[in-house]
C-alpha cells in the first residue's frame, strides 16, 4: 500500500489503511513508516499523559514540549538515516499490597511518541483481523464486554465445564523471532519491522546498570498491549477458532482479555483433549502454562447435582477481577453468580487504606475528600455488576470505617463517634455502591 495522498490527519490515512486491511486478509500493508512525521508524532505527543515519572534521560513530557517542533525534526531525521535507537527503559519498583515490590519500566518521553506512533498504525492494520472473543486494549471493547460475552454463554449454551487457563509471564515471555514473523504476515514495511525490534531489544537500566531484553515485550511501553493481542492472535485465537473448534464434538467457546481467557466447553473429554493441546500449543510458541493456575473445573447449571453426588461442592473460577460461581435467581433457576475477588477485595482496600494515610498527612480533608469520592465512584463503575451488590456494598462500608479511623487519628483526641460522622457523611455525601453493569436484563431471574 502506497499511501501518498494529500490527507488532513493522521487518523484519516490510517483509516484508509483499515479500509486496506478489511478488504484483503492476505494483502501486506506497506509504506506505513512515513506516517512517523513531525506532523502526525505532535499528534502523538498531545495524546501523552502529563504529571509522569520520567526515564533515563529524565526529561518529562512538559519539558520535551518546550522545543517541541525542533525535538521532533531531529527525531524523524534520525528516523530517516536509521540512526534512532530506543533508550533503555528505566526500572523502578513500586510496592504492591502484599508486601513485595511489582518492577515498572519508565520509558523516555520521545520513546512513548515513536511508541504511540506505531500502536495507532498498528492497531489499524489489525484491528480488522481480531477476533470477536478478543476484547483486551482494543478501541471500543471492554472488560464489562467480556465478562457479558461469558455470561451469554454460560447461560445460553449447554457448558458443563470450565478451563481456567493462565500463561505464565506471559509479557516477559513473548519470543521476539515469532513476534516478529507474525508482524510480518501483515506487514511489509521493513522501516516499520526495524523499529519495532529494537524496542523489543533496547533493554532496561537498574542501579545506572543496563540489562538486554531477549524476550518480553518493552517494559511500560505503549506498544505492549498491541503487540500481545497480535501475538495472541495467531498463538491463540486462530487455533482454536479454525482447528479446536473443529475437533471437538460439542460446544467450545473462548472469550480472552488481553493474557487472561477461559475457555468453556460441553464435554469433560472435549475439555481435557483442549487442556492438553494447550500445553503444547503455548510451548511451540516458547510459552508455558502455569500449572499450580490452569485447571478443569466442572461449571454450569448441572455442576451442583454432580458435584453432590461426588460429596463436593460446586467449584468456581476467577477472571478479571471476579469469582465467577453457580448461582440461582429468584425462581431457583441456575444463574451465573459473580463476586469481587477476595484478592482483588482486600488488595483494593489496602491501597485506598495506603492512599488515605498519605493524602491526609498533605492535604487537607476537603481537598482529599473529592479524590476518595472519584476513586469510590471508579471502583463501583467496575465491580458495579449484576450480581455483585453485596460485595461492593461490603466494600463501601468498610472504606466508611477506614475514613472514620483516619479522620479520627488526625489528632490524638477523636474527633468523631458514628454519630457525628454520619451527620457528616449526610452533608459530604460519599458516591453509593449501585450496579452500572446488567447482565441479568435478558433472563428471567
Amino acid at each position: 500500500m502506497d499511501c501518498t495522498r494529500d490527507i488532513e490527519t493522521m487518523q484519516t490515512k490510517l483509516n484508509l489503511i483499515t479500509e486496506v486491511a478489511k478488504g484483503d486478509k492476505k494483502c501486506k500493508i506497506n509504506n506505513v513508516a512515513y506516517l512517523l512525521n513531525v506532523s502526525n508524532l505532535k499528534e502523538c505527543y498531545g495524546m501523552l499523559k502529563r504529571g509522569k515519572a520520567t526515564g533515563i534521560d529524565g526529561v518529562s513530557v512538559e519539558e520535551y514540549g518546550k522545543n517541541l517542533e525542533t525535538n521532533l525534526e531531529n527525531l524523524v531525521e534520525s528516523m530517516k538515516r536509521q540512526a534512532y535507537k530506543p533508550q533503555p527503559v528505566r526500572r523502578t519498583y513500586i510496592p504492591k499490597t502484599n508486601g513485595k515490590l511489582r518492577p515498572l519500566g519508565i520509558p523516555s518521553v520521545e520513546d512513548k511518541v515513536v511508541q504511540k506512533g506505531i500502536a495507532r498504525i498498528l492497531n489499524a492494520i489489525y484491528e480488522e483481523d481480531f477476533l470477536d472473543f478478543s476484547f483486551g486494549f482494543r478501541p471500543e471493547r471492554s472488560a464489562h464486554q467480556a465478562l457479558k460475552r461469558l455470561d451469554e454463554i454460560i447461560m445460553t449454551k449447554p457448558i458443563n465445564h470450565i478451563i481456567d487457563a493462565d500463561i505464565k509471564g506471559f509479557f516477559d515471555n513473548v519470543c521476539h523471532e515469532w513476534m516478529m514473523k507474525f508482524l510480518a504476515h501483515r506487514i511489509d514495511d521493513p522501516n516499520l519491522l526495524r523499529l519495532i525490534g529494537r524496542f523489543l531489544k533496547n533493554g532496561y537500566m537498574e542501579e545506572e546498570k543496563l540489562f538486554a531484553t531477549d524476550k518480553g515485550t518493552p517494559q511500560g511501553g505503549i506498544i505492549s498491549p498491541i503487540l500481545a493481542n497480535v501475538y495472541l492472535h495467531y498463538v491463540l485465537d486462530l487455533w482454536f477458532e479454525k482447528r479446536v473448534k473443529g475437533q471437538c464434538r460439542g460446544v467450545a467457546e473462548i472469550v480472552r482479555y488481553a493474557d487472561d481467557f477461559v475457555i468453556c466447553v460441553q464435554f469433560k473429554d472435549d475439555a481435557d483433549k483442549i487442556y492438553e493441546m494447550l500445553r503444547a500449543r503455548v510451548e511451540e510458541f516458547n510459552l508455558s502454562l502455569a500449572e499450580d493456575k490452569t485447571r478443569i473445573i466442572g461449571f454450569g447449571r448441572y455442576s451442583v447435582k454432580n458435584a453432590k453426588s461426588k460429596g463436593e461442592r460446586p467449584e468456581s473460577f476467577n477472571f478479571l477481577g471476579f469469582t465467577h460461581y453457580v448461582g440461582k435467581s429468584r425462581k431457583g433457576n441456575f444463574l451465573l453468580g459473580r463476586k469481587t475477588d477476595r484478592k482483588k477485595m482486600a488488595s483494593k482496600l489496602m491501597e485506598l487504606k495506603l492512599w488515605l494515610k498519605e493524602a491526609k498527612s498533605k492535604s487537607p480533608v476537603k481537598e482529599w475528600w473529592k479524590v476518595l469520592r472519584s476513586k469510590l465512584t471508579g471502583h463501583f463503575r467496575y465491580y458495579g455488576v449484576s450480581g455483585n451488590t453485596r460485595s461492593i456494598k461490603q466494600f463501601f462500608q468498610v472504606v466508611v470505617r477506614i475514613v472514620l479511623r483516619c479522620l479520627n487519628r488526625r489528632s490524638q483526641m477523636k474527633s468523631y463517634n458514628w454519630e457525628t460522622f454520619s451527620r457528616y457523611l449526610k452533608n459530604n455525601p460519599l458516591p453509593l455502591p449501585q450496579v452500572y453493569h446488567n447482565f441479568y436484563v435478558n433472563y428471567v431471574t
